[in-house]
């Protein structure tokens, strides 16, 4: 099925992906916006970092062109770029609660 799609180059890609995720708060990140768009202060409050240490995880998250942000006012809004990286986290969330 899928074989046709697995050259070194989109392997690669994948294992990037994957990379980008490895991190509890970017992982948490994804999971809080696959609910809709949220400014900094909340995910600051759900995911219980300081607002710079949540900067560094977004501008990494928006380089890899994972989520987007809008400015509204004097607030930055987050959301994912598209659904496809929640499925993967909340897949791989499901995983390791069906073999706790």
């Amino acid at each position: 099925m899928f074989m046709s799609a697995l050259d070194d180059a989109a392997l690669d890609d994948v294992a990037e992906l994957f990379s980008l995720l490895a991190t509890p708060v970017r992982c948490g990140i994804i999971l809080a916006l696959a609910d809709g768009p949220k400014p900094v202060h909340e995910l600051v409050e759900v995911m219980d970092v300081s607002q710079s240490l949540m900067s560094q995880h977004l501008r990494v998250l928006r380089m890899a062109r994972l989520v987007t942000s809008e400015r509204h006012g004097r607030e930055v809004h987050y959301d994912l770029a598209d659904h496809h990286v929640s499925h993967i986290a909340r897949d791989a969330l499901e995983h390791i609660k069906e073999n706790r």
